[in-house]
């Protein structure tokens, strides 16, 4: 799952981001709110988590502009302010839940759990063919059996899965998994496509092999 951090204190969304990459969300931060508005309109995050005092462009204004651009990723709002008027008003802006300063992570992060759930029409299970991949304990199965997955394997695979029978090519791979400004090997998505190739389908050969390369377009995973 991919996710974007827009906070102006760098030391909170640092710590923020440290946490949710342990928790294998590929994560994105920026510090104000008008780098935070043109990430968020261009890229396929699964959730925003959004502080009120930005510079350049406060969150309620974000959020305003992202509804008004028909962008509908989830949004938690973090503010300073115990204000009922505040969250209200975000709420009705169109955010998903809201989190006052100080809170602890562990709260943060089943909130975003929560959200994404919601958004995801409360699918905790994934699931094509015997695949079975749950997104919130980090298990997936094939046949019944536990499949030992890296992480950003287990990344490329939900999402593979949450886009099945659509062809998803390198750059939306890498786009969603990776950092939007991965620099790294050219071959990383087919290095992880074969790994998982060879976990997924080849360790199970009476079973129907489920991903599917689309030459010159990129992967999809059939049904």
């Amino acid at each position: 799952m991919k996710l974007l951090i827009v906070e102006d204190e760098q030391k909170i969304a640092n710590s923020l981001k440290k946490g949710f990459v342990e928790e294998n969300f590929s994560t994105e931060v920026v510090y104000d709110g008008e780098k935070g508005l043109a990430l968020a309109k261009t890229n396929d995050f699964d959730i925003i988590i959004l502080d009120l005092m930005l510079p350049k462009l406060d969150g309620l204004t974000v959020l305003q502009k992202l509804r008004e651009y028909k962008v509908y990723t989830p949004v938690i709002l973090l503010t300073a302010k115990d204000s009922i008027q505040d969250k209200v008003k975000g709420l009705n802006m169109g955010a998903d839940d809201y989190l006052a300063k100080p809170f602890s992570f562990d709260e943060l992060l089943a909130r975003v759990r929560s959200a994404i759930r919601r958004a995801t029409n409360n699918e905790s299970i994934l699931k094509v063919d015997n695949l079975e991949l749950n997104p919130f304990t980090h298990i997936a199965k094939r046949s019944n059996k536990s499949l030992y997955l890296s992480a950003k394997e287990f990344a490329l695979l939900e999402y593979l899965m949450r886009h099945k029978d659509a062809i998803v090519s390198e750059n939306q791979i890498i786009n969603h998994i990776w950092d939007y400004d991965y620099e790294g090997l050219s071959n990383v998505v087919a290095v992880h496509i074969k790994n998982l190739r060879l976990k997924i389908d080849k360790s199970f050969p009476e079973c129907k092999q489920l991903i599917i390369t689309i030459r010159n377009l990129g992967y999809k995973l059939e049904e």
